[in-house]
C-alpha cells in the first residue's frame, strides 16, 4: 500500500484497503473556522446530540473575517466562541492564534500518520507532515462532531517525482504552479496526490506545506509527503508523542495510476493568470502588465521562510507609487519572529503595510479588495474571478520573490532581473 491507504487501513480498522473503497474511518482531529463553523453548529444542533464525541479533537479557529467587519460577522464569531464554551473546546480566538493551516501544525494539532479533516478545502496543507488530511462541508463536519467518523472513498494515487536543486529565487510555489500547469485543475480528480522525489526530501517544512496546500487546485482528495527529520525537527516540543516513521512510508511495490516527473534545475518563477489556477507561464513571458496591489500572506505563502524571501528583495527599495503592498504574517507565532529578525521594519521602511495574521484579502476580506479593472499579484492560492473583491478585477498568482519585486516595479516582474540590477 501507499502512505494515504496504510493511513485509511488504520484509521478503519482493516490490514488493507484498495482504491474505490468505501471506509468507515475514524477522525483524530476536526478544525472549523468562523465562516464554516456556525453552518457546522446549527447542522450538529439539528442532529439532537448534546456533546461532540470528543472534544480533545475539535478545534475551532477564528480567521477568514478577522476583526468583524459587520454586526453579520460579530454574530458568528460569536456563535464560534459560545459553540466553544458550551462544549469545552480549544479555541484561537482573534490575536491567538491565526490563519488555520498554519496554528494547526504550529499548536501541535498534526500528527503523522493520523486522519485530519477540516471544513476548509486547504485542509489538505497538512499532508506535509505525512497525515491523511481533506477537507470537507459543514454538514459533514456536524456529523463527525457527533460521531468521530467519516465516510470516505479510499482514492487513487498519483506519484509526483521531483528531482534537481532550485535556481536562486524559485521556490516550492514556482514548483506547485508548474505542476497544476501540467496537470490542470481537474488533473488529479479524488486523487491522492503524493510528492516524492530527492528535491521533496531536501525542502523545508513550509516548501512542502505550499505543495500540499495546493494539491487539491488540481482537484486531490489529498496531498501527503512522507515523514522524517524535518518533519520531526519541526513537530518536536509541539506533539507530544510522535508514531513510528517507518511505518508511514509507501511500499516499494505500491500501486499509482501514473508517475509524474518534474526537474527544477531549469525552473523559472512561475505565475498562474487570470481567472484559472492552471493557466500557468514563466514570469518572463507575461508581458508589462501593471498592478495596483501586491499581497504577500496566506495559508500558501504566509511563513517566516516566505517573509524572509520577500523582505530579501525588498530590502533598501521602495514600493512604487500607486502600489498598494500588504504583508500578512500567517500566524502570531510567525508575526514575533518577523519583528525579531528585522522583517517588519523593512517592509514598513519599503512602503508596505503589515496586517494582523488573518486570510485578508484572499477570499475577498475586508482587507485588501480591489476595485474594477485593478489588478493584484498574490501569494495566495486561487484567482478566480471576484475571489479578491470586484468580479472585474484581475489576480495574478506567484511567488513571494515574484510578488516583493512587482510591488517594487509596479508591474509583474521577474525577480530574478532585480538581482540582475543589483
Amino acid at each position: 500500500m501507499n502512505i494515504t491507504e496504510k493511513i485509511l487501513a488504520k484509521a478503519s480498522g482493516k490490514n488493507v484497503v484498495h482504491p474505490g473503497e468505501i471506509v468507515d474511518a475514524n477522525v483524530d482531529m476536526i478544525m472549523v473556522h468562523d465562516l464554516t463553523g456556525p453552518l457546522a453548529v446549527e447542522a450538529f444542533k439539528k442532529i439532537g446530540v448534546q456533546k461532540v464525541w470528543n472534544n480533545q479533537k475539535v478545534v475551532v479557529i477564528l480567521d477568514h473575517q478577522v476583526p468583524a467587519e459587520s454586526v453579520k460577522a460579530a454574530e458568528l464569531h460569536k456563535t464560534m466562541r459560545q459553540f466553544a464554551k458550551d462544549q469545552k473546546l480549544r479555541i484561537y480566538d482573534i490575536g491567538r492564534g491565526g490563519i488555520c493551516h498554519q496554528v494547526m501544525p504550529e499548536k501541535g494539532h498534526v500528527v503523522p500518520g493520523t486522519v485530519i479533516v477540516g471544513a476548509d478545502s486547504h485542509t489538505c496543507t497538512y499532508g506535509a507532515f505525512g497525515a491523511f488530511a481533506t477537507g470537507i462541508g459543514s454538514t459533514e463536519a456536524a456529523a463527525v462532531f457527533a460521531t468521530g467518523k467519516i465516510w470516505l472513498k479510499v482514492p487513487e494515487a498519483v506519484k509526483i517525482n521531483v528531482t534537481g536543486q532550485f535556481p536562486n529565487f524559485v521556490t516550492p510555489k514556482d514548483l506547485i504552479l508548474a505542476i497544476i500547469g501540467k496537470m490542470s485543475v481537474d488533473g488529479a480528480i479524488y486523487e491522492s496526490a503524493e510528492f516524492t522525489g530527492p528535491t521533496i526530501k531536501n525542502m523545508s517544512i513550509a516548501g512542502r506545506m505550499t505543495l500540499c496546500n495546493m494539491a487539491v487546485e488540481m482537484g486531490a482528495k489529498n496531498g501527503i509527503i512522507e515523514p522524517d527529520e524535518i518533519t520531526r525537527k519541526f513537530l518536536g516540543g509541539r506533539v507530544k508523542t510522535l508514531p513510528d516513521f517507518d511505518s508511514l512510508k509507501s511500499d516499494k511495490d505500491a500501486h499509482y495510476t501514473r508517475t509524474v516527473e518534474f526537474d527544477v534545475s531549469k525552473l523559472e518563477p512561475q505565475i498562474a493568470c487570470p481567472s484559472s489556477v492552471d493557466n500557468v507561464k514563466p514570469v518572463s513571458k507575461v508581458g508589462n502588465v501593471p498592478i495596483e496591489q501586491a499581497f504577500i500572506g496566506s495559508c500558501t505563502n504566509g511563513r517566516i521562510e516566505d517573509l524572509r524571501l520577500a523582505a530579501q528583495v525588498i530590502k533598501g527599495k521602495k514600493v512604487k507609487d500607486g502600489v498598494r503592498a500588504l504583508v500578512i504574517p500567517a500566524s502570531q507565532e510567525v508575526y514575533k519572529q518577523a519583528i525579531n529578525e528585522g522583517l517588519i521594519e523593512i517592509f514598513n521602511d519599503a512602503g508596505a503595510i503589515v496586517c494582523g495574521s488573518a486570510c485578508g484579502p484572499c477570499l475577498g476580506g475586508h482587507i485588501g479588495l480591489l476595485a474594477a479593472g485593478e489588478t493584484c499579484v498574490s501569494t495566495s492560492n486561487r484567482n478566480f474571478i471576484g475571489r479578491m473583491g470586484s468580479t472585474q478585477a484581475s489576480v495574478y498568482l506567484a511567488s513571494p520573490a515574484t510578488v516583493a519585486a512587482s510591488a517594487i516595479t509596479g508591474k509583474i516582474t521577474d525577480p530574478r532581473t532585480l538581482e540582475a540590477k543589483a
